[in-house]
C-alpha cells in the first residue's frame, strides 16, 4: 500500500487578514487526517478488499445532494451493485461536506468518493499529487448567487455593505463568490473592504435568509431553488452564465491511487454503472426525480418538495465529463484568493486526472470521448485580478 505523505501546503494568503483563517483551515484538516489515520486503525488493503481469492470491497462516499444524483439513486436502488457483481461488496458512506470526504479518503476509510472540485484539488495537493486521482465527472451547474428581493440589490453596484453566505470556507461556491466580488471591484471586510462573507450550514442559510440576517448566498441546488421559491429570493447570478456553454464542474468522482492500481476491474465496473445511471437519469427526468426522492427518504428520512426538486433538477446537468479546464480555472481562482499553495508558486495539477478507464467505457458504449467540445474549452473569464488567467491555467496544467 502506498505510503501517504501528508505534507500540508500553506493555505495562508498574502493578505494579512486572511492569514490566520487559512492556517486554521489547513491545520484542522491535517490534524483530522492524522487523527483518523491513528485512531481508526485502517484495515490493510489486502484484508479489506479481498476475501479468499475473488471477493472484493468497494467503499464509496457521496453526499445526499442533487449533484450526486447518480450515487443517491444507483447506490441505494441496487443499480450499482448489479453492475459491480456478486464478487464486489459495496459499502456506502454518507458525507455532508468535502473535507469530511477527503479525511476519510486519506485515512484509508473509503476508496472512492463523489466530491466537489476544490476538495479534490486540496486532497491532491495535500499528498504531493500521490494519493488521489479524478476518474470521472458527475455533474455540472446547479449553483447560483441568490439575493433577497428586499435587500436593495438590483445591480452589481449595490453589493457594497452587504452580507452574504456560502456553505463552507474555501469550498467551490465560496471561491466562486469571492472571485466574483474581486472581479467586480469589491473586497471583503477582512480584506479591508465592505462586503461580509460568512460560512453557514444550508439550513442556517435558509433561516438567516428568511430572517433578513444575510442579504444573499452563493449556494448549490436545491438550496438555490428553496431560497427563490420559499424565502423571497431571486437569482442574481446563475453561475452557468459565467462559463462557456453554461458548463462548469460541480462534482467529480475521485479514487485513491493505490485502490485504482490494485483494482482496475472494480473501477471499470463502477464507471460502467455511473455512466449508465447518468444516461438513464438524463433520458428519464421525471422518473429519475421521483426515484431520487424515494432513495433520499431511504437514507435521510426526508424528501424534497417535488416542485422544488423539479426546478432544481432543471439547473443541474448530470455528466460523466470531468470538464477539466473548468477545474483548472477554479483552482486558479482558489490560488489567487490564497486558499491553496500560497507562497509556493501556482500549483501543477497536470497529474490530477486519470480518465483512461472512463474513456474505455465510453468507447465500448459508442459514446463520444471526453476532452472534446465541452471539456476542452477555456473559461470565458480570461482576466482575473488583473492578470491573464490563460497564463495562470497554463501553469497549473503544465
Amino acid at each position: 500500500m502506498m505510503k501517504q505523505k501528508f505534507k500540508v501546503p500553506n493555505f495562508s494568503v498574502s493578505r494579512d487578514h486572511y492569514q490566520k483563517r487559512r492556517k486554521s483551515l489547513s491545520m484542522a484538516l491535517a490534524m483530522a487526517i492524522t487523527a483518523l489515520a491513528l485512531i481508526a486503525a485502517p484495515i490493510s488493503v489486502a484484508n479489506a478488499q479481498t476475501v479468499g481469492d475473488s471477493k472484493k470491497t468497494l467503499r464509496i462516499g457521496y453526499y445526499p445532494n442533487i449533484t450526486h444524483a447518480q450515487a443517491v439513486i444507483g447506490l441505494n436502488n441496487g443499480d450499482f451493485q448489479k453492475s459491480l457483481g456478486d464478487n464486489v461488496t459495496v459499502e456506502k458512506y454518507l458525507f455532508n461536506a468535502g473535507p469530511e470526504a477527503v479525511e476519510s479518503l486519506l485515512a484509508d476509510r473509503v476508496d472512492v468518493s463523489y466530491i466537489g472540485p476544490n476538495p479534490a484539488t486540496n486532497a491532491y495537493l495535500l499528498t504531493n499529487g500521490e494519493a488521489v486521482r479524478i476518474i470521472s465527472g458527475a455533474s455540472s451547474g446547479g449553483a447560483s448567487f441568490v439575493v433577497r428581493n428586499n435587500s436593495g440589490i438590483e445591480t452589481v453596484d449595490d453589493l457594497g455593505g452587504k452580507k452574504f453566505a456560502t456553505p463552507q470556507l474555501g469550498n467551490t461556491q465560496d471561491v466562486a463568490l469571492r472571485s466574483y466580488l474581486v472581479d467586480n471591484g469589491y473586497n471583503t471586510v477582512d480584506n479591508g473592504g465592505n462586503v461580509t462573507v460568512v460560512a453557514l450550514e444550508p439550513g442556517d442559510i435558509v433561516s438567516q435568509f428568511k430572517n433578513k440576517e444575510i442579504d444573499g448566498a452563493w449556494v448549490p441546488e436545491p438550496v438555490t431553488t428553496i431560497l427563490t421559491e420559499q424565502a423571497n429570493g431571486k437569482v442574481f447570478v446563475d453561475e452557468r452564465d459565467l462559463w462557456p456553454d453554461g458548463k462548469f464542474v460541480t462534482t467529480n468522482i475521485i479514487v485513491r491511487t493505490d485502490y485504482l492500481s490494485e483494482n482496475p476491474d472494480v473501477i471499470k465496473k463502477l464507471l460502467e454503472a455511473h455512466v449508465d445511471e447518468t444516461l438513464w437519469i438524463n433520458n428519464n427526468t421525471a422518473a429519475a426525480a421521483e426515484e431520487f426522492n424515494t432513495q433520499l427518504d431511504k437514507i435521510t428520512g426526508q424528501q424534497i418538495d417535488p416542485n422544488i426538486l423539479n426546478k432544481a433538477y432543471s439547473k443541474v446537468d448530470l455528466t460523466y465529463d470531468p470538464l477539466k479546464l473548468t477545474l483548472y480555472k477554479s483552482a486558479n481562482d482558489a490560488y489567487d484568493l490564497g486558499f491553496i499553495a500560497e507562497g509556493e508558486g501556482r500549483p501543477n495539477l497536470s497529474g490530477i486526472y486519470n480518465t483512461t478507464i472512463l474513456s474505455k467505457v465510453l468507447d465500448e458504449r459508442g459514446l463520444s470521448p471526453i476532452d472534446g467540445e465541452i471539456g476542452g474549452k477555456a473559461p470565458s473569464s480570461s482576466v482575473t485580478n488583473g492578470t491573464s488567467s490563460g497564463k495562470a491555467i497554463a501553469d497549473i496544467v503544465a
